[in-house]
């Protein structure tokens, strides 16, 4: 990967070290870590053949659990950390919506999901339902029409179903270094 800008490296070492050294906790109340989540959930959506503005959100689409002040599993302490808005704004300096947006939506596609299809609710992990709760439970119908009239809901759709089987102990766990060239690709989409 050659002719990278100063803001590109910079934004790549940011990101980088937000990951190697923040991201080694447990990820709620699955067996991975917040890293093996993340490049777990990059790894399915590159399988998908999404395009890397969708990789990377679906990489980086929790990184507001990493750049919070409120400690490890605030959803134990009846906390709703809203680190879906909190990631966005802070990936929102780099990123074009294309990248930020499914990550913003992704806690709302979980409760349009659990409203829509009968059987996601059923498979939600111990933290996705433990969370539901403090994130608005399920949404009722007027909610699910509004959601569906956002920019980018069907994005958050599929990045929420990512983010819910990405949580596998014997899952791909590709290095966080080999989505460098999908990062820079979503840097470079729409800016």
């Amino acid at each position: 990967m050659t002719g990278l800008s100063t803001n590109e490296l910079n934004v790549l070492n940011e990101l980088s070290a937000i990951y190697e050294n923040l991201a080694h906790g447990k990820y709620g109340l699955t067996l991975v870590t917040q890293y093996a989540h993340a490049v777990q959930a990059g790894a399915l959506a590159r399988q998908q053949g999404l395009p890397a503005t969708q990789v990377v959100a679906a990489l980086l689409h929790d990184l507001g659990h990493m750049v919070h002040d409120l400690g490890e599993h605030p959803a134990a302490r009846g906390i709703d950390d809203q680190h879906e808005r909190i990631g966005a704004d802070w990936l929102a300096r780099f990123f074009s919506p294309a990248t930020v947006e499914p990550i913003r939506l992704h806690v709302e596609a979980k409760r349009y999901l659990c409203a829509v299809d009968a059987d996601y609710l059923g498979q939600l992990s111990d933290d996705s339902m433990e969370s539901l709760m403090l994130q608005g439970g399920v949404m009722t119908a007027e909610e699910v029409t509004a959601f569906e009239s956002q920019d980018y809901w069907r994005e958050a759709v599929t990045l929420r179903r990512i983010d819910e089987a990405a949580k596998d102990p014997n899952g791909p766990q590709p290095p966080y270094s080999s989505f460098r060239e999908d990062i820079v690709e979503a840097l470079r989409n729409g800016r």
